[in-house]
């Protein structure tokens, strides 16, 4: 029997569907949703959808979208009968999806959790398998895919304290909503606590961020950079936040004249309002958004654009992690970012004291001798300059962070052996 609060919840979503092709257009004028394809998030679409077996993966955001790359194209490899469906939420995740997903992979935006609308996405796609990542419970999408016998997988799953004291106040509601799952694999003991808490089984822990290849580049862009720098060291500043910036700037000043720093805010967009700080403090920078070149005398290279961490990540000599230096500066915590993706590619790295989000990866690389933390940028040119002035200890270091990478991303093969029963048998594909 469904618990009346889901009742409540699927009448009362039923009640306000009529209003969101108007509340979507509004988006889509702030720049949140993508005009031309808006009708997506109301279950509606262009595309065709081939024959056979379908599998849909879900992340509603970038970190969440790229986390599931690797297991995209684990599908496209050892499962080329099946049609892979990829959704997002965002219009940033979309445009990197765009250029990093392999042919053939269908992304469309996910539908907004009205009745209507969630049935309109079913009865297109038809999946059979759904794979959703990290936190995303709408109650209308699940149940309706569960009494459909789509089989679904909560991976990755990431839960905070806040979610479950809103889901605490209905627990019939949270196991009805947790039990459409067949598989839920937490990625960490404090999210699997919490799902136990509302009534989930927990069937072991992936985090699906820890998976996965170096990140992709240009390799033409890649000489051509090279080029232009020269022999001059390279610290690279990754993912970035307001408040960050210039305060890790000022602090890498120290470095001395002949080092580049690449700047790579989180949120390109903000590019202009960094350029503008820079212009104000008096910097010489080239804008990447503008095709302005990096020159002999450009102390600040701002790559303001999208999906191109691994040609910038490439061309450091050293890599300090940007959103893990806010306590420290007065602002609100962020939680820093992955520390794996210059892991990978045996880059010596450096964080800041919040690293919330990746806790348990930055203690295993700090360990292994591969990243160093900081408590404030004020610390940062004691951590980089040995770094720079002793090539071989950098590359040692380097070295030392990839292989604690490659052991922490082993969860791939254990999740899809556990999706294997969940996935289609194989069969000839036909279109």
């Amino acid at each position: 029997m469904t618990p009346l609060p889901l009742i409540a919840y699927r009448l009362a979503t039923r009640m306000l569907e009529p209003l969101a092709p108007r509340l979507l257009d509004g988006r889509a004028s702030r720049g949140k949703e993508e005009s031309a394809r808006v009708d997506e998030r109301l279950g509606f679409t262009r595309v065709e959808r081939p024959r056979g077996d379908l599998v849909w993966l879900h992340g509603v955001s970038v970190g969440e979208s790229l986390s599931l790359l690797p297991l995209v194209e684990r599908f496209v490899k050892a499962r080329p009968d099946l049609t892979v469906l990829v959704t997002s939420g965002t219009v940033t995740s979309a445009r990197i999806l765009a250029e990093r997903l392999p042919a053939g992979v269908i992304h469309q935006y996910a539908p907004v959790d009205g009745p209507e609308t969630v049935a309109r996405f079913l009865d297109r796609w038809r999946p059979s398998l759904g794979v959703l990542v990290e936190s995303e419970l709408w109650p209308n999408l699940l149940l309706e895919a569960r009494r459909r016998d789509v089989k679904l997988a909560l991976v990755s799953a990431r839960i905070t304290d806040k979610t479950v004291d809103g889901w605490a106040r209905f627990p019939a509601s949270a196991r009805a909503v947790l039990g459409a799952f067949d598989l839920i694999l937490p990625q960490d003991q404090a999210s699997a606590a919490r799902l136990a808490r509302l009534g989930a089984r927990i069937d072991g822990l992936i985090n699906l961020k820890l998976a996965g290849e170096p990140l992709p580049h240009d390799a033409s862009a890649f000489n051509r950079l090279s080029a232009a720098i020269g022999d001059r060291p390279v610290v690279v500043a990754a993912s970035t936040h307001e408040g960050e910036e210039i305060a890790l700037i000022r602090a890498l000043d120290h470095l001395g004249e002949r080092a580049c720093l690449i700047l790579l805010p989180r949120h390109p967009e903000r590019g202009p309002h960094i350029a503008a700080a820079l212009r104000r403090d008096g910097y010489a920078f080239a804008m990447r958004s503008r095709g302005e070149t990096l020159g002999p005398d450009t102390d600040i290279y701002l790559a303001d654009t999208l999906n191109e961490m691994g040609l910038f990540l490439r061309l450091a000599d050293v890599v300090v992690m940007g959103g893990s230096f806010a306590p420290s500066l007065g602002l609100p915590p962020v939680g820093g970012h992955n520390p794996l993706e210059p892991a990978r590619l045996a880059k010596p790295t450096i964080t800041g004291p919040d690293a919330a989000n990746w806790a348990t990866v930055t203690a295993a690389l700090a360990q292994a001798g591969g990243l160093i933390l900081v408590q404030a940028p004020s610390e940062l040119p004691q951590a980089v300059q040995p770094l720079l002035a002793d090539p071989a200890a950098a590359k040692a270091m380097g070295e030392r962070a990839r292989r604690a990478a490659a052991e922490a991303g082993g969860g791939l093969e254990r999740l899809w052996s556990l999706l294997a029963p969940l996935t289609p048998p194989a069969k000839a594909r036909r279109r």
